[in-house]
């Protein structure tokens, strides 16, 4: 953890697959549980496909910080094609953890990460997605992902908020909210931790 109990988390993806709303839906979670937030992103031109990063300020005091994320606790990966792009171990301090959405295994990956000697973490979000939701939305997973590694929220709460999240944005679609469930539960038991 940052001084201060302070937790913070880079995120990497691409435009449309979720990255800024898992980030957003962090800051608001956190927020539920009485911490002081800031989630906020950073893109270039916003279309599909493109890079963009997102940033979570987690901590027990008020922060007065406001510039982007440089030496964050935490790097969560949306799509593993960054990694061949963009330094996403660049700053990510050295008893923290990077989260990588990949179906291989944290050994395989850290050869692909410039030398990070920290701790590599892998999950399957596409495949997890499509079992629960019937589609890639990999930002459910990677969020529960990034909740269970940073250990910056309790998981019950953090599942109970979520499910209530779920129940007021979809509240006429209930296989959905089932779904959502089921992929948040599915992705803090398989994260793999290396």
């Amino acid at each position: 953890m940052a001084t201060n109990d302070m937790v913070e988390i880079r995120w990497h993806g691409r435009g449309g697959q979720g990255a800024k709303s898992a980030c957003m839906l962090l800051a608001d979670v956190a927020g539920l549980e009485g911490k002081f937030v800031q989630g906020f992103p950073e893109y270039g031109p916003e279309r599909m496909g493109a890079p963009i990063t997102a940033y979570n300020r987690i901590s027990e005091k008020r922060c007065s910080v406001h510039s982007n994320i440089y030496y964050p606790d935490y790097v969560v990966v949306v799509d593993e094609t960054l990694l061949d792009s963009v330094d996403v171990t660049g700053g990510l301090k050295e008893g923290g953890a990077i989260i990588i959405n990949t179906p291989s295994s944290p050994r395989e990956m850290r050869e692909r990460l410039a030398g990070w000697t920290g701790k590599v973490c892998t999950i399957d979000a596409r495949r997890i997605s499509e079992e629960n939701l019937g589609a890639n939305f990999p930002n459910t997973p990677m969020l529960a992902a990034a909740v269970k590694v940073s250990g910056v929220l309790e998981i019950e709460r953090f599942l109970a908020d979520m499910e209530e999240s779920f129940k007021n944005k979809f509240a006429s679609k209930p296989h959905v909210i089932e779904g959502n469930v089921a992929t948040l539960k599915k992705s803090m038991d398989e994260v793999q931790v290396g």
